[in-house]
């Protein structure tokens, strides 16, 4: 074998691991979202959590992938540790489906049919087609489509090449004697192992494994313990990405370890028992390309088999070598958004909703606190609300990063919009917080200074406080349930708002005028007014955006102008609130 062949090779398998990974991302963006909603949603029954994991697998050509995405809903909280173990039983069964579309390539024969069915016939069409769609196509789902083509047709060039390429090694002595060493099934197992540790693809790796039978030197006593180390050395992918997850995710990594050494150490021993009692001449005949495909599903079907009944068994088990830790986790909601879950846009899109109206709820909960501050004011009360203030500048923090993240890959323009809408209204629910805050340092100053407001003052910041809690309840109400008539309703109440705090300001200044109220006082109560109008603002805002992408635009003003432009609703509903809350 001379240095060009060498260089063949290393040529061959870059294209091959090229051509799989664009092949498998652009079949991810292409069907993946729909999938992985399944994977999320739909994994209830074990027979349903199999079928799911071997058909998302089969359709993205990675069970790493797909143990991945599972560590990442685990540790979301999207899935419990039981239907990730099902799942990822399943996964094991659909990553043979690469196998056998390689197994293609050794198709032989005579006649026009069976010559079409080799890759190097058809692979040169479907190249030519990726290349139109993918150069000539706007639409993002069609360049995705040509992308596939394009995938497979590098990677059985790729795999052509490597078999082009190992061709002259059948001749060398040095090779025979490797494969013969391998027919010892411990290192057999260690050395597929450690190949798709490396490359991290077990897909990838049996592809290696039918270019180098194409020599005829490899023998099934060879490829067979190969096949089983692939399923141990292909975990390594889910291990690293379990790394800084909770304990349920780094189990379900674990389970996927488990499940691939107990199961490749009890076919080989029953391989290695049923080989000694029962020599096969099979055994020492040369592996085909379909022999290593229908080896390796037997095998992956077999292990899912023996340990689908043992399925709970394996659950105690992980359970009790990643024991629960006492700690408590004051962040839990923030694991929600696990970063494994951006490969899975329409899944991570719903866990920062679900974020996003957690944030919202603390938000207007602090206001309602910060309001009974007025009446009431404690200490426990005031670390409640600079607790939820604390709270929510935290989860903005996290849910902003996430979001920006999430808008960079590439997600469906509805998913664009609702991002978008998210980054939008988060700012304004922490914004609400803060108000809070100053509202209860307002209530501490009072307490503190022994301050007194005349029955006036507090009569009328008591219908001004209820409004506002009014607002911030509809405005609450509008987002999480998406309510376009709590939406409209904001904008009439905002107006009444904005005249409440002008005539308490009014009424206010005449009081200082005539004597009744203190300056210091009325410092306060001047801040007070402008956080509580100031609350109503936001709560406009996050209304507006509502209903922005409900007639799909993003301009505030321009549904301002709309909902006055429509004035008899509007003005029928700011007549409504002007007489529950007049002073």
């Amino acid at each position: 074998m001379s240095i060009f062949d060498v260089l063949t090779l290393v040529g061959g398998l870059s294209l091959f691991l090229f051509g799989m990974n664009v092949m498998g991302q652009a079949l991810e963006r292409r069907a993946g979202d729909k999938f992985r909603t399944v994977l999320g949603k739909f994994t209830t029954g074990r027979v349903r959590g199999i079928l799911t994991g071997l058909g998302v697998t089969a359709v993205i050509q990675s069970s790493s992938a797909v143990t991945v995405m599972v560590v990442g809903f685990v540790n979301s909280g999207l899935m419990n540790l039981r239907q990730a173990i099902n799942v990822i039983m399943g996964a094991n069964v659909g990553t043979t489906a690469t196998a056998w579309l390689l197994s293609l390539a050794g198709i032989d024969g005579g006649s026009l049919f069976i010559s079409l069915l080799k890759p190097s016939s058809f692979t040169p069409v479907l190249a030519f087609i990726g290349i139109i769609l993918y150069m000539f196509c706007k639409n993002a789902k069609k360049k995705d489509s040509g992308l596939i083509l394009l995938g497979f047709a590098t990677l059985m060039f790729g795999m052509d090449t490597m078999t082009g390429a190992v061709s002259a090694l059948g001749e060398l002595p040095e090779f025979q004697q490797l494969f013969i060493l391998f027919k010892n099934p411990i290192l057999g197992v260690m050395a597929g192992a450690v190949l798709t540790a490396v490359i991290q693809s077990s897909s990838a790796s049996v592809g290696i494994l039918q270019a180098l039978a194409s020599t005829g030197q490899v023998s099934y006593n060879a490829a067979l313990p190969i096949i089983m180390g692939q399923n141990i050395g292909t975990c390594i992918t889910a291990l690293i990405s379990s790394a800084g997850t909770n304990k349920n995710a780094k189990r379900a990594a674990a389970v996927h370890l488990l499940f691939n050494i107990i199961g490749t150490a009890f076919c080989l021993s029953l391989y290695m028992i049923l080989s000694s009692l029962f020599p096969l001449s099979i055994l020492n005949s040369p592996a085909s390309l379909f022999g290593i495909a229908l080896c390796h599903s037997v095998f992956n079907v077999l292990c899912t088999v023996i340990m689908l009944p043992l399925s709970n068994l394996l659950e105690k088990l992980v359970t009790k070598l990643v024991p629960d830790s006492r700690r408590f986790d004051k962040d839990r909601s923030c694991t929600k958004l696990d970063e494994r879950l951006l490969a899975a846009p329409p899944v991570a899109l719903e866990q920062c909703s679900a974020v996003a109206c957690e944030m919202a709820e603390i938000s207007v909960e602090a206001i309602r606190e910060a309001v009974k501050a007025f009446g009431g004011f404690s200490p426990e009360l005031a670390r409640s609300v600079r607790t939820k203030e604390e709270k929510t500048d935290r989860f903005e923090d996290i849910l902003g990063t996430y979001l920006v993240k999430l808008s960079a890959m590439r997600i469906s323009a509805e998913g664009n919009k609702e991002a978008a809408k998210l980054l939008k209204i988060i700012g304004d629910f922490e914004r609400i917080a803060d108000h809070a805050v100053n509202l209860l340092e307002a209530a501490e100053e009072t307490e503190n200074k022994k301050l007194q407001f005349t029955p006036a003052a507090l009569a009328e910041l008591k219908v001004l406080s209820s409004a506002v809690e009014k607002i911030s309840e509809l405005a609450l109400k509008s987002f999480v349930t998406n309510d376009i008539e709590a939406a409209l309703s904001v904008e009439p109440l905002e107006e009444v708002i904005d005249g409440l705090k002008e005539e308490i300001r009014s009424r206010h200044i005449n009081r200082l005028q005539q004597g009744e109220c203190s300056i210091a006082a009325g410092f306060v109560l001047s801040d007070m007014l402008t956080d509580l109008e100031r609350v109503s603002d936001h709560c406009s805002n996050i209304a507006l955006c509502i209903i922005d992408i409900a007639h799909n635009n993003m301009n505030m003003h321009r549904s301002e102008r709309e909902m006055h432009r429509n004035s008899r609703e509007f003005d029928r509903r700011f007549e409504e609130y002007s007489r529950i809350y007049s002073l």
